[in-house]
Parts: C-alpha cells; structure tokens; sequence
C-alpha cells in the first residue's frame, strides 16, 4: 500500500512513511493545505508516469549552466 504514495521509484519507506505523518498531521491542523499537497503528490505521480521529469544527471547539468 505505501508503493501508492511514492512519488519516485528510488523513494525510500521511511521518505514515504515521513511524506504521510507530514500529510497527516497538515491535515488535522489546516485541512484545506493537506488536500493541496495531496493532489500536488498525485499532479506529481502523473507526470512520472508520462516520463515529464529531468534525471538527476540532467538535473546537475542545468544547474550548472544558469
């Protein structure tokens, strides 16, 4: 069930675990901010699935040229 809430294939249990204690307890004090982050996870998920993301190594790269 926790392999629903990873937002990356190398995203580790304890990143998820800690992602929905986040989630939670956003959730009891602000509901409307817990739901935001929620879909911005699921926004996140899709795109993975389209494969719309930079690499890491893609990711140094463009760091490095601005």
């Amino acid at each position: 069930m926790l392999d629903r809430f990873r937002e990356h294939r190398s995203e580790s249990y304890d990143e998820i675990v800690k992602k929905l204690i986040y989630i939670a307890g956003t959730a009891k004090k602000n509901p409307r901010l817990s739901r935001k982050t929620v879909e911005e996870i699921e926004e996140a998920r899709e795109r993975m699935r389209r494969g719309e993301y930079y690499t890491e190594k893609q990711m140094e790269e463009l760091l490095r040229q601005s």
